[in-house]
């Protein structure tokens, strides 16, 4: 193992979990080279629709407890 990965191990684990799971999403999309054509402007779209609702008031928006209580309810 190279010094820098040796580093990188040592600095990850003082992560909190949730840290260390974003950085483990990071690694696993960086190894997907296949993307399908669209799919960011896809999703660039929904989120501004979604934008609009939450600003013109259309839709609510929950916060983390309310939706973590809703789904273990």
């Amino acid at each position: 193992m190279s010094a820098a990965l040796n580093q990188a191990i040592a600095s990850i684990k003082s992560l909190s979990a949730d840290e260390r799971a974003l950085i483990a999403h990071c690694l696993i999309a960086s190894l997907e080279t296949r993307q399908e054509e669209g799919v960011d402007d896809g999703w660039a779209e929904i989120a501004a629709l979604r934008y609009s609702e939450l600003e013109s008031g259309k839709v609510k928006g929950l916060s983390w407890n309310e939706l973590k209580n809703k789904v273990t309810d």
